[in-house]
C-alpha cells in the first residue's frame, strides 16, 4: 500500500495494475480519450473500429445513457430530444449524477424499454470511475448504476490517474476513466494497455466537444478472442469495421460472466473481423462522413442534365423522344451507377460528373440495344444482381454509396436502405411488364409477376442481403396488386382478400429465411418477434409512426409529399390517357398499379413515411417518361385487357 501511495503521488507509472489484480479475475476498463485513428492503432494490442454513437442528434450525455442501457432510439422519439444536463456529484468515497432522475423520467417516457444505469446496475458493487480534478466529469455517468449513484470515484491530478485508476480497478470489476488530452493521455493509454492482465477487458472510446459532431466516433477494444491488431464488428452492425455505442454494454456483461442478457439489451457483444487496415478504414469514416450531403445534390445534379438534355432536343421529335427514354432508363440505373463512385471515393464534383455520366452512357447504351418498352429488364436485373453480390461478398459498396442506409444516422447500417426499397420495387415491376409485353390476362402472366415478387422480397427482406422488415410488405402488396389485376375478369373478394393477407404471408416466409440463414438474428426475428410483451410491440409501433411523422415534417417533405399523392390520384383516375403508347397492356397496367401500391404500404409501415412514396411515385414518374417516348417506327401492341392467354 505504501508503494501504491507513493507511485501515485509521484505519478510513476509503474506495472501496478498487473501486480493488483488476481490470477484469473475478470475486469473490464472503459476509456474515453481525444484520440484517433492512428493513435489507437499504434497500440499493438488493440483492435480498432468506428463506432456510431448516437442515434440521430449527437449529444456527449445521450451517448453515455445509450451505453449505460445498452439499446437506443432516435433523439426524435424521446419527449425531450436533449438529454438533461449530467454532472458528478461527489458524495463520500461515491458520487451521484446530478440530472440522473430526470434522465430516467425522460427515458420512461419514450416508446421503448429503456433502462438508464443497467450496466453497472447488472454488475454486484457497481463501478468505479477515475477522473481528472477540474477537467469535467460527464464521462462519469457511463458508471451510474440505476439509481444515479456511483460506487466509488478518484477525483486527482492527471499525472496520478494511472496509478489511482489501479487502485481503484483492484475493488471495482468495471472502472470508467476519463484520460488528459493530448500526450500524456495517449501515453496514459499506451500504458494501460500496456499493464493490462489476461482476464482484463479494454474498451476505448474517443471523446469529442459535443459542439464538433459524433455521431461515429474511433473506438477499439483489447482483450477480445483474435487479439489485436484486428478491425471491430458486431451483429449490431453486420459490417466490418463498424460498431454501435449499444454494444459496449453486453460486450463489457459477456465478458464479466454476469447472468442472462437482461431483455432491455438490444446492442450484441463487438467481436474482431479481419487484420486492421487503418488505411481503408479512416477513408470508411471518411465516406460515411460525407454520404449525407450529397444524396440531393447528385439527384439534382442529375435531373439538371437530363432537363438540359430535353431542352436541346426539343426541336425535333424523334431526338426529343429518345433524349426521354435515355434520361428515363438513366435516372432508373443510378441504384447501380452510384457503386462506381463508391469503390473510388472521389471528391463531390467528380462523383456527381461520375453519376452522370454512368446514368446516361448505361441509358443511351440500353435504349440502343434492348428494344421498347423491354429497356427496364436491363437495370432491374444487373440492380438486383448487383446488390446481392455486395451483400453477400460484404464489399460494403452500397453502404458506401450515395443510395446506401446512411449509418452515420444510427438507425440502420446494412442492407437496403428505404432510398431503394420502393423505387427497386417499382423497377422490377416495370422489367416484368416489359418482359411480358403484350401481355393478356391469365394465369402464366399473374405466376410471372407473382415470381418475381417472391424474388424481390427474398433480397430486400433477407437479414444477409437487404434486411427491411418493410420492404417485404410493400413488395408483397405491391406484386400482389399486379398479380391479382393480371388474373382474367373482375375483381372478387378472394383477390382482394389475397392482396390483403399477402404482407403477413411474406412477414411468415420472412422470419423463416431468418431463422435458417440467421439463426433469428435478422432484424425481423431480433426485434419484432423477439418483443417480450404487448406493450413492447406497441412501443416498435409507436416509434415507427413517431419517426415517420417527423419525416414527413421535414424541410420539403409536406410539398414532395403532397406533390406525390396528388400525382397518384391524377394517375388512377387518367391511366387509360397514361397507357395509350402501349394499348392499355394489361402487364404495365399492373406494373403501375402495384408500384404504386408498393409505396403507398412502405409509407405506411416504415419508419422513414412518405419517403418511400415519394421515391415510388418518382420511379413511377421515369417509366411513363420512357413510354411516353415511344420510337416512332414502333407497331403497338393493342390486347384487349379481359383476354385470356388461353
Amino acid at each position: 500500500m505504501l508503494a501504491l501511495l507513493c507511485s501515485a503521488a509521484l505519478g510513476v507509472r509503474a506495472p501496478v495494475a498487473a501486480a493488483l489484480e488476481a490470477p484469473g479475475r475478470r475486469s473490464a476498463l472503459l476509456l474515453f480519450v481525444a484520440a484517433d485513428e492512428p493513435q489507437l492503432a499504434s497500440v499493438r494490442s488493440l483492435s480498432v473500429g468506428i463506432m456510431s454513437a448516437t442515434q440521430g442528434h449527437y449529444t456527449t450525455a445521450q451517448l453515455l445513457l445509450d451505453i449505460t442501457q445498452g439499446t437506443r432510439i432516435a433523439s426524435s422519439a424521446y419527449p425531450q430530444s436533449s438529454p438533461p444536463d449530467l454532472s458528478l456529484k461527489p458524495l463520500g468515497a461515491g458520487g451521484a449524477i446530478d440530472g440522473w432522475q430526470a434522465a430516467r423520467r425522460r427515458a420512461e417516457a419514450a416508446p421503448q424499454l429503456l433502462s438508464p444505469g443497467l450496466l453497472a446496475g447488472e454488475i454486484p458493487g457497481g463501478a468505479g470511475y477515475a477522473g481528472i480534478t477540474g477537467a469535467g466529469s460527464l464521462d462519469a455517468a457511463a458508471a451510474a448504476g440505476r439509481d444515479g449513484h456511483i460506487a466509488a470515484i478518484s477525483l486527482g491530478r492527471a499525472p496520478t490517474l494511472v496509478a489511482r485508476v489501479a487502485a481503484l480497478h483492484r475493488s471495482e470489476r468495471l472502472l470508467v476513466a476519463d484520460l488528459p488530452d493530448g500526450a500524456q493521455g495517449r501515453a496514459d493509454l499506451l500504458a494501460l494497455s500496456e499493464r493490462r492482465s489476461t482476464g482484463e477487458l479494454l474498451i476505448v472510446v474517443q471523446r469529442v466537444a459535443a459542439a464538433s459532431g459524433g455521431e461515429l466516433l474511433w473506438s477499439a477494444v483489447g482483450g477480445l478472442a483474435g487479439g489485436g491488431g484486428r478491425e471491430l464488428s458486431s451483429p449490431s452492425t453486420n459490417e466490418r469495421g463498424l460498431i454501435a455505442a449499444v454494444d459496449v454494454a453486453p460486450t463489457i456483461l459477456a465478458h464479466l460472466g454476469e447472468r442472462t442478457m437482461p431483455a432491455e439489451v438490444r446492442g450484441r457483444p463487438i467481436e474482431t473481423d479481419g487484420p486492421l487496415h487503418s488505411a481503408s478504414l479512416r477513408a470508411l469514416m471518411a465516406r460515411l462522413r460525407v454520404i449525407g450531403g450529397r444524396r440531393l445534390k447528385a439527384l439534382g445534379f442529375l435531373l439538371g442534365a437530363w432537363a438540359l438534355l430535353l431542352l436541346i432536343a426539343a426541336r425535333w421529335p424523334a431526338a426529343r423522344a429518345r433524349a426521354m427514354r435515355m434520361g428515363s432508363i438513366g435516372v432508373l440505373w443510378a441504384p447501380v451507377a452510384v457503386l462506381i463512385p463508391a469503390t473510388l471515393e472521389p471528391s463531390a464534383p467528380v462523383e456527381y460528373l461520375m453519376i452522370g455520366l454512368a446514368c446516361f452512357g448505361l441509358g443511351a447504351l440500353t435504349d440502343l440495344l434492348v428494344p421498347w418498352p423491354r429497356a427496364m429488364l436491363a437495370p432491374a436485373t444487373v440492380a438486383v444482381v448487383a446488390l446481392t453480390a455486395d451483400a453477400l461478398a460484404h464489399t460494403q459498396l452500397l453502404m458506401r454509396s450515395l443510395l446506401g442506409p446512411n449509418p452515420i444516422l444510427g438507425a440502420r447500417f446494412y442492407g437496403i436502405g428505404n432510398e431503394l426499397k420502393s423505387g427497386l420495387a417499382v423497377l422490377v415491376l416495370a422489367a416484368v411488364a416489359g418482359a411480358l409485353y403484350p401481355a393478356p390476362r391469365g394465369g402464366r402472366a399473374a405466376m410471372a409477376m407473382l415470381g418475381a415478387g417472391i424474388v424481390l422480397a427474398v433480397v430486400e427482406g433477407s437479414a444477409r442481403i437487404g434486411a427491411g422488415v418493410g420492404a417485404v410488405i410493400l413488395v408483397s402488396a405491391g406484386f400482389a396488386v399486379a398479380a391479382v389485376m393480371l388474373l382474367p375478369g373482375a375483381a372478387t373478394r378472394r383477390r382482394t382478400l389475397i392482396v390483403l393477407i399477402s404482407p403477413v404471408a411474406g412477414l411468415v416466409a420472412l422470419a423463416a429465411i431468418d431463422l435458417a440463414t440467421a439463426h433469428g438474428g435478422g432484424h425481423f426475428t431480433g426485434s419484432v418477434l423477439h418483443a417480450h410483451s404487448a406493450g413492447e410491440l406497441r412501443d416498435i409501433i409507436v416509434r415507427r409512426y413517431t419517426a415517420a411523422w417527423d419525416e414527413l415534417k421535414n424541410h420539403a417533405m409536406p410539398i414532395a409529399t403532397a406533390f406525390a399523392l396528388l400525382c397518384g390520384v391524377g394517375a388512377l383516375r387518367a391511366r387509360d390517357r397514361l397507357l395509350a403508347t402501349v394499348g392499355i397492356d394489361p402487364a404495365w397496367l399492373a406494373a403501375l398499379a402495384g408500384g404504386l401500391a408498393a409505396g403507398t404500404a412502405g409509407a405506411l409501415v416504415e419508419d422513414s413515411g412518405p419517403v418511400l412514396l415519394v421515391v415510388a411515385v418518382f420511379a413511377l414518374g421515369c417509366v411513363l417518361a420512357y413510354l411516353w417516348g415511344q420510337p416512332s417506327t414502333t407497331v403497338m401492341a393493342r390486347l384487349p385487357p379481359d383476354r385470356d392467354e388461353s
